[in-house]
């Protein structure tokens, strides 16, 4: 039986997450409602989802020497994510991020990348089987771009599928792209990539803007997700509207992560694109009903009940 094999590089934080009315101005001192510590970061969300969903995964990342480092390493431990490869990096803390989520869910978040954007190339070469025996190779961009270009450089020449959520948002090296089979944006993020407005589902001329920025053979997919307005699938063979699954939201810190640790799962278990874009579809909505980034990336039975 095949088991779908995924290593994610990237970030590992904590997050501090205030409950507040709203977010105080300049020079403004609230009250807030409730305080949280949650293990976070787009990486090690993303490789917890894609845990949760039956994924053997593998993390190549940094944390500090200290008491969020210890917290994270036994949270992929009890996730049963392989840790061999996350470097204690006694010079820079563990990254931490805080985050103030208001009474609609919507949030607002400074992250301070610390042990994080200290992932080396090097780093990258000593975990270089496990990105060569991966089904597929998850990044994003929290972490620094010359690592993830090496981690894309070796996954291309071992035929791993390379997999870039491109969040948060900023300019990418062609070099890069060039190496990417799917990018996962959201419309502001596919407003930095492409140059171009991002507003209505209709946006195909966007997303067929970035799929050239990719490469041009293998999958090249550009996956445009957009909220509450579902997913735009551009690939090469065909263009999909896909629609939001409807929940009750409670906080939409995560859904993102959980979408991408979901595709890369579905991928590596050999479900084609489209297939893969639904159950993914299916994951970022389950994570909306769930307070937290990390508790909120769904399991198995969690989608089941979601997809039926």
């Amino acid at each position: 039986m095949h088991h779908p094999k995924v290593t994610v590089v990237g970030s590992a934080n904590v997050d501090l997450v205030i409950r507040a009315e709203r977010m105080p101005n300049k020079g403004e001192t609230l009250i807030g409602e409730a305080f949280d510590i949650f293990t976070g970061g787009k990486g090690f969300n993303q490789a917890t989802a894609a845990a949760r969903l039956g994924a053997e995964v593998t993390f190549i990342g940094r944390i500090g020497e200290d008491a969020f480092g210890e917290m994270l390493r036994s949270a992929m431990e009890s996730e049963q994510i392989d840790t061999r490869y996350v470097k204690i990096d006694a010079d820079n803390g563990t990254g931490i991020a805080t985050i103030v989520v208001e009474p609609d869910g919507d949030n607002s978040i400074i992250v301070v990348p610390r042990a994080n954007m200290c992932i080396t190339p090097t780093d990258i070469d000593a975990a270089g089987d496990s990105i060569a025996n991966a089904d597929v190779l998850l990044l994003q961009l929290e972490t620094p771009i010359d690592a993830s270009q090496r981690a894309a450089e070796i996954a291309r020449q071992n035929g791993t599928i390379v997999l870039l959520d491109p969040a948060p948002a900023r300019q990418l090296p062609v070099d890069l792209l060039k190496k990417i089979d799917i990018l996962t944006p959201n419309a502001s993020e596919a407003t930095v990539l492409s140059g171009q407005e991002v507003s209505t589902p209709d946006s195909i001329t966007t997303a067929k803007t970035m799929q050239k920025q990719i490469n041009q053979d293998g999958l090249s997919s550009v996956v445009l997700t957009l909220g509450e307005q579902g997913v735009l699938l551009c690939a090469p063979t065909e263009t999909e509207h896909i629609p939001a699954i409807p929940v009750d939201v409670i906080d939409t810190t995560g859904a993102g992560d959980a979408f991408s640790g979901a595709l890369a799962t579905a991928l590596a278990n050999g479900n084609n694109i489209t297939e893969s874009v639904r159950y993914a579809t299916a994951a970022g909505a389950a994570a909306c009903t769930v307070l937290g980034a990390t508790p909120s990336m769904p399991t198995q039975e969690k989608l089941k009940a979601i997809l039926q």
